[in-house]
């Protein structure tokens, strides 16, 4: 079966009060669009078609995803109309799935299994029951229960509006039947516009059966037209993300102060506090801890380490044992390996820090390597640009460097050696030796501060 995903993103979102097309307003850190079209990939679709329209460069430009087809829909005269303007490239004889750019969260296997439901005879229908179907289409059902069509709210009458089965739009069906049916469609209704749910009644006209598919729950099917619905399906996410990290060995010490955006995978007895933001691809090992405020983005945190309050971690590796933190900044490029401690308030970019060293407080560490058991005193800086270039700092085995020293690269420090407290190291430092590298200091006896006039 070669499927085809039709993705209809062309409106405004008037009532989002932004000059952001709405499929671009994000859940989870991404654009809705975006959830959409990776559910599309998933199903591995052929082709997957995006209408647009308001605001059309702006979306092109932050979609990437293989196989899209680009659909122009210059005027928004209803959903029909919007599928209709994919016909010229819709295959004949695929399976269509028409989907949604501001809703986000209906999951792959709800989707598959509506897919499974077409064939020759059958197109399917995702609807769901909902307590309060204001402003939705109703589902018509014949007595023996078909569907038959679909009334809008605003076109229902007192009966069908008492009806709690609700249509969301998303729907499958044979390609062939879309180029026989959408041509057809009337735009004499209270909105003046082509509804795409008029299909239904022509499906049953032509002899085809509607079959349906009911989703796990409503927030699948929900859509976002204001920021108030938008938080709303932020909240379903972060719930949902929350719900499987635990089911997969994590202590979530308040699940409702946890915000996933990306794919996230734990070890067993991990435990996260609160306020944490993992974003990207976040790997945490067994027994790992993320402390309170801490942003990880693109990290693995190997197992049994620790990662203190206040830190910030980008596209960074950190083996097991070690200890981040608190007020910890590690930027990308960094690599911690196994019980290696960078403490409070100290950087590092683009540094490699090996076994069991320290770098402890108040430090800036990049374009460096760190030897094993190495230990970094407070204030250091490895000063590694000169305005043009970067430049590296080589520092061996059991090195020790003094507080407030400046490590001017390209520099080597051997194994084995020290630092003093407050050089300036401008050169190679031999192994084993002492580079002291200061200001004689002198004293002023009797000396006599300066008074304010």
């Amino acid at each position: 079966m070669n499927l085809e995903v039709i993705v209809l993103a062309a409106g405004k979102g008037t009532r989002m009060r932004s000059s952001l097309p709405k499929v671009l307003h994000r859940v989870a850190g991404r654009p809705m669009l975006a959830h959409v079209v990776d559910r599309a990939a998933e199903l591995q679709a052929s082709v997957i078609h995006i209408v647009i329209g308001h605001g059309a460069e702006q979306v092109q430009a932050r979609i990437e995803a293989p196989r899209v087809n680009w659909v122009m829909q210059r005027e928004q005269l209803g959903t029909g109309h919007a599928v209709k303007q994919v016909l010229p490239d819709l295959g004949a004889e695929s399976v269509a799935l028409i989907l949604y750019g501001d809703v986000p969260l209906t999951r792959t296997e709800t989707l598959s299994a509506l897919v499974d439901l077409v064939d020759d005879a059958h197109m399917a229908l995702l609807t769901v029951q909902m307590d309060d179907p204001g402003g939705y289409g109703r589902i018509v059902r014949e007595p023996g229960g078909n569907i038959v069509g679909i009334v809008e709210h605003k076109d229902a009458s007192a009966e069908q509006l008492a009806i709690h089965e609700v249509n969301t739009g998303i729907l499958a069906v044979k390609s062939s039947c879309l180029h026989a049916w959408l041509p057809r469609l009337s735009n004499e209704n209270a909105q003046g516009e082509y509804y795409l749910t008029d299909i239904i009644a022509m499906a049953a006209a032509d002899g085809l059966r509607v079959r349906s598919v009911h989703p796990d729950t409503v927030a699948e099917v929900q859509g976002a037209n204001d920021r108030v619905q938008l938080a709303e399906l932020e909240r379903w996410y972060q719930a949902r993300a929350a719900e499987k990290l635990m089911r997969a060995g994590a202590a979530l010490i308040d699940p409702a102060r946890l915000d996933v955006r990306g794919e996230v995978t734990v070890g067993e007895d991990v435990e996260i506090d609160i306020n944490v933001i993992l974003e990207g691809a976040v790997s945490i090992g067994p027994g790992a801890r993320i402390g309170a405020h801490s942003t990880l983005r693109d990290v693995v945190i190997g197992a049994g380490s620790r990662v203190l309050e206040n830190c910030v971690l980008e596209q960074c590796e950190i083996g097991a044992g070690c200890t981040v933190g608190p007020f910890a900044r590690l930027r990308p490029g960094t690599r911690l390996h196994d019980g290696a401690r960078v403490g409070n308030f100290v950087e590092t970019k683009n540094a490699t820090v090996c076994e069991d060293a320290k770098i402890n407080h108040l430090t800036y560490v990049g374009d460096a390597s760190v030897g094993a058991r190495s230990n970094i005193g407070a204030g250091t800086i490895t000063c590694n640009y000169d305005g043009a270039n970067k430049h590296r700092t080589e520092i061996e085995e059991d090195v020790f460097v003094g507080s407030n020293s400046a490590l001017v690269a390209p520099v080597r420090i051997g194994r084995g050696a020290t630092v003093g407290a407050g050089s300036t190291i401008t050169r190679d430092v031999s192994t084993g030796s002492l580079a002291v590298a200061r200001g004689r200091q002198k004293e002023v006896a009797n000396w006599e501060r300066p008074k304010k006039k």
